[in-house]
């Protein structure tokens, strides 16, 4: 009863990330919030891995932190390069 008292707090959490991930303004609020939605999953996955004794679930989990790593450094690879790809533009520009 405890797990799924402790899964149901993080499904709310999730929620309210979801919310955030919609009404976000910049990229970076999104993807934290995408981020916080998959820490949230994860957490129940394990959760419910213990309290239901499945431990296929705990595998589940493991493979989507993994996903959520390779997430965020997609993002901030990405960012990164668009940023310099910027800022280089600028400085060519500026030295017409």
């Amino acid at each position: 009863m405890f797990h799924a008292a402790i899964a149901a707090l993080l499904l709310l959490n999730a929620g309210v990330a979801l919310w955030r991930l919609h009404r976000g303004p910049t990229s970076a609020d999104r993807m934290l919030a995408a981020e916080l939605v998959s820490v949230s999953a994860i957490a129940v996955l394990l959760l419910l891995g213990i309290g239901l004794a499945q431990p296929a679930l705990v595998d589940v989990a493991l493979i989507f932190a993994l996903l959520a790593a390779v997430a965020t450094a997609n993002f901030v690879t990405r960012t990164w390069t668009l940023l310099h790809e910027e800022s280089g533009s600028r400085e060519e520009a500026g030295r017409d």
